[in-house]
């Protein structure tokens, strides 16, 4: 039944405009759908306000139900919810069972780690490996499935957790009182992401899926989590002042504290605002750095040596950085562009250059040549 809710409070929106608009029999025949689907006290309600007021259905209506008590016989002929502008969903788009069975197993599982499906001592490889292929499966401009979003979420959540090491180590410790991630409960705050599912979605594909839907989170939880913001924000502005003044007090103290410290010896970039104007290349990997008016009187000999290793080593651990991101944007990029068979996508990450790693592998054969 969880796996109808979406498609149940699709319906009971379409009944709250046809009774807007003065249509009660099509309100009615939504509601009753709803209440199969998911029944709740906001579809009871407004199906007795219709009964109440004396709403009887018209002969010859082509609705499944003949009023809150029960089933209605079908009639022949086209029924009125195959048609487009009457579908619950807010797609006419297909489905397979496939799908659907693939989102109900996720809403059954008991943990992240059978939301991943992988063993509880999965490395992290492993924990990639199986988002990388789930998130795709499930993102809800592939998937149309009821509850594919909730499933998208989920699995977006096992990850954020898994892949964090304190979290999932307080998360093992919990045994037997995880949670599932798709439901509220109060152990569950314990293990919220620090990213949402769309942002690491993006951060894993290199931004964006193709199509991809704004309004993706349309269903009840992130309604109400939209509320809850709103609701927090007119709190107002002693509680915004007291939630920043532990900020405030950094950001000053932070700021006393360099004023009172001496200010590193070289920069790797151009700064000149901090003084740092003077060009200079290492000795040995011709690395450059830019010094103070006085740094010629400060350092020489073994002390200019010395820094110069650390420029060096300061460097090479940049452009290992850089070169990580680069290689991990360039095989996100290739991985969507197989998996959706995008031709102009494959072909803009082969040629995607890296070249912090060209200057990385050049340091290294320079260095062992």
């Amino acid at each position: 039944m969880e796996v109808n809710r979406d498609e149940a409070e699709r319906c009971i929106d379409i009944a709250t405009a046809a009774l807007t608009n003065e249509q009660p029999e099509k309100a009615q025949r939504f509601l009753e759908k709803a209440q199969r689907l998911f029944p709740t006290e906001k579809a009871r309600v407004l199906l007795d306000l219709i009964a109440n007021n004396g709403f009887t259905p018209r002969q010859g209506s082509h609705s499944e139900f003949s009023g809150s008590s029960g089933p209605r016989q079908r009639q022949t002929g086209t029924s009125e919810d195959t048609r487009p502008e009457e579908k619950p969903s807010d797609t006419s788009k297909p489905y397979t069972a496939d799908q659907l069975d693939a989102v109900r197993r996720i809403k059954q599982c008991k943990d992240f780690y059978e939301i991943l499906g992988v063993q509880k001592d999965a490395p992290e490889d492993e924990l990639k490996r199986s988002y990388r292929k789930l998130a795709l499966k499930f993102h809800p401009d592939k998937n149309h499935a009821p509850g594919a979003t909730e499933a998208f979420k989920a699995i977006g959540n096992a990850y954020g957790v898994l892949s964090n090491a304190n979290k999932r180590q307080q998360y093992d410790q919990c045994g037997e009182d995880r949670r599932h991630p798709s439901r509220h409960s109060a152990g569950s705050e314990n293990f919220e992401p620090d990213i949402s599912p769309e942002d690491l979605f993006n951060m894993f594909f290199g931004g964006g899926y193709p199509s991809s839907n704004a309004n993706m989170y349309t269903n009840g939880r992130m309604r109400h989590q939209r509320r809850e913001r709103r609701e927090r924000q007119r709190d107002g502005g002693l509680a915004l002042f007291v939630q920043v003044m532990p900020i405030l007090i950094l950001v000053i103290v932070s700021a006393l504290s360099q004023i009172m410290v001496n200010s590193p010896a070289y920069s790797l970039s151009f700064r000149p605002s901090a003084g740092y104007t003077q060009k200079r290349l290492t000795e040995n990997l011709k690395v450059p750095y830019y010094v103070g008016e006085q740094f010629s009187k400060d350092f020489s000999g073994m002390n200019l040596k010395n820094l110069e290793r650390t420029v060096e080593d300061d460097y090479i651990s940049n452009l290992r950085n850089n070169c990580w991101k680069e290689k991990q944007q360039k095989e996100g990029m290739l991985y969507r562009a197989r998996y959706f068979g995008d031709t102009d996508l494959y072909q803009r990450a082969q040629r995607a250059r890296t070249p912090s790693c060209a200057k990385l592998s050049e340091i290294t054969a320079s260095l062992h040549g």
